[in-house]
């Protein structure tokens, strides 16, 4: 647990930094006032936390404190309690049913959004909690795209159902899936296209793959992940209204923590949709993919770890 709270604080830093900054500045030697929650609110937006969200954490603050003195801890404890409140109700992890077998996660996301890469990391996850594990390169559209997939199952040492650039996509995960249950799977990830640039195209292929998986196991998919980049901040919330009704989403992965000023978005995806967030990822390594736990994702946020 320790290198993984090191790892998001890494992740987190530049949105983290901005905040403590701004607080700083908007809370030294200052009674709450005015000019303060202008400021604060400020600090919130950049961060990307939306503005339904800010709107009420200015609203509550200005209730309790406005007119006393306040540190500027008192106002990280405060800000760290309102926005983990928020994400509580979606950091649920991924529960895998051993009674299907294989259980099918099929993966969503555009294109650059780091998903084939989180397909890797879940396989390597899974192998290590002893499960056997099959990835599908469904995003046939993109030769690059199932090189890149080849080359995770290489480095995870699991197998990779794979067809030619330009295959029929749904006929691959069909085959892919009957049999992936003559071998025994625990887990079948499959990967999917991302072209949101032809939204009508890609509804069709995902409806087509979820119909051809429906007729091997009427309960599958059993995941249906969509992977989210966090640097894109709001734009993230576009994504996911593009894909929730195509694939009736129950899960999300946030990618690219590292690096980005926009940490805070992930607060109003939760209150915009409710769709649970299972993991997130900071960092390009192997493992550098962890649980979403609200809490310490609220205090890293703000500061206060």
């Amino acid at each position: 647990m320790f290198g993984f709270l090191e790892k998001l604080k890494s992740g987190l830093n530049k949105t983290s930094a901005n905040i403590a900054n701004n607080l700083a500045h908007a809370f030294t030697d200052r009674k709450l006032d005015d000019t303060a929650l202008e400021e604060l609110e400020e600090t919130l937006l950049m961060a990307d936390t939306g503005v339904t969200t800010t709107n009420q954490i200015i609203a509550d603050l200005r209730k309790e404190k406005f007119g006393k003195s306040v540190t500027i801890t008192e106002v990280k404890q405060f800000l760290s309690a309102r926005i983990a409140d928020a994400l509580s109700e979606v950091a649920k992890p991924l529960e895998l049913d051993p009674a299907k077998k294989p259980f099918v996660i099929l993966m969503a996301g555009v294109n650059g959004s780091g998903k084939t890469t989180s397909i890797g990391k879940l396989a390597a996850l899974f192998k290590a909690k002893g499960l056997q594990v099959s990835l599908v390169a469904g995003d046939t559209f993109r030769a690059a795209a199932i090189e890149q997939l080849q080359e995770w199952g290489r480095k995870v040492a699991v197998p990779v159902f794979a067809g030619k650039s330009g295959a029929d996509a749904a006929s691959l995960i069909y085959d892919a899936f009957l049999q992936s249950k003559k071998n025994g799977d625990d887990v079948l990830l499959i990967d999917t296209a991302g072209r949101l640039q032809n939204k009508a195209d890609l509804m069709a292929e995902l409806g087509k793959i979820i119909k051809v998986i429906k007729k091997i196991d009427s309960s599958a998919p059993h995941a249906r992940l969509l992977v989210l980049d966090a640097g894109i901040g709001q734009n993230a919330l576009s994504q996911v209204d593009a894909f929730k009704n195509i694939l009736d989403l129950n899960g999300i992965i946030l990618t690219k923590l590292d690096g980005t000023a926009k940490g805070g978005m992930i607060v109003s995806l939760a209150r915009t949709f409710k769709i649970p967030v299972n993991y997130i990822t900071a960092g390009e390594g192997i493992d550098d993919i962890f649980p979403f736990i609200a809490k310490d994702y609220a205090d890293i946020l703000v500061g206060l770890k």
